[in-house]
């Protein structure tokens, strides 16, 4: 486990055309990716006006026709936000994050709630992962953020949204925990989160399973060889999803 005190927010404070998502095995053609991205239309870009006038890009999970779920620290005092799908803009009524959220202590609690204005239609909403057994499963990660190589790190942009996948190394004050792996035993789509994809998800067999939080490392983290990414546990809090997300 890397230390904590090297961690990195991954929204980006940018024009809002500032998206894609996520570092990848060197090894591995960017286009399966991207191609494997398309499966995750329920991964969205959340962009708007930060509390300071800047505009904010990040991702998020439609979870319910009115409702998504994204990371605490990208909205924290913001002014708007609006989702995109398929092209189509949809607006954000409110924000709500658990009241244990501190916005000093990034990768704690960090999970919130939106409630869209009008209804996004989609073919299929990500159930809830309830269970506690995250560690050694096989995972999906997807979101819209910065991407590049483990060789290289997050180092540029092209619009497009990527998916991949990981191992759950291990829990971690409620951060389910993955790092890019060299080894025989990685997975196929070897993948980690960077800059913009904060918001987006973790999917075990098909649930959500984690929030896209942070990147780890003992240096400046860089979504790299030397990098983990946290995702926030969305077990954890079931019971204050379904309590805030009636329709």
């Amino acid at each position: 486990m890397k230390k904590l005190s090297f961690l990195v927010i991954l929204f980006v404070l940018c024009s809002p055309y500032l998206l894609t998502a996520g570092t990848i095995d060197p090894n591995v053609s960017d286009q399966k990716y991207v191609e494997y991205g398309k499966y995750f239309d329920y991964v969205v870009s959340l962009c708007g006006q930060a509390g300071d006038g800047k505009n904010y890009c990040a991702s998020a999970v439609v979870i319910k026709p009115k409702f998504i779920l994204t990371a605490a620290h990208v909205v924290q005092g913001v002014v708007s936000g609006e989702i995109t799908v398929d092209g189509k803009k949809y607006d954000v009524e409110y924000f709500i994050y658990p009241k244990e959220y501190e916005d000093k202590k990034f990768g704690h609690h960090d999970i919130a709630i939106g409630k869209l204005k009008d209804s996004v239609e989609l073919k299929f909403y990500p159930p809830l992962y309830t269970h506690s057994d995250e560690v050694g499963k096989i995972c999906c990660i997807s979101g819209f953020g910065l991407t590049g190589t483990f060789n290289t790190g997050a180092v540029f942009s092209d619009h497009k949204r990527r998916a991949g996948s990981n191992i759950i190394d291990m829990v971690d004050k409620e951060l389910l925990i993955c790092s890019p792996s060299k080894s025989n035993n990685k997975t196929s789509l070897e993948f980690i989160i960077a800059s913009g994809d904060s918001g987006g998800g973790l999917f075990i067999d098909g649930k959500l399973a984690g929030i896209n939080s942070c990147v780890i490392a003992d240096k400046t983290p860089k979504s790299d060889y030397l990098t983990e990414s946290g995702h926030t546990r969305v077990s954890k809090y079931i019971d204050w999803i379904e309590k805030n997300t009636k329709e």
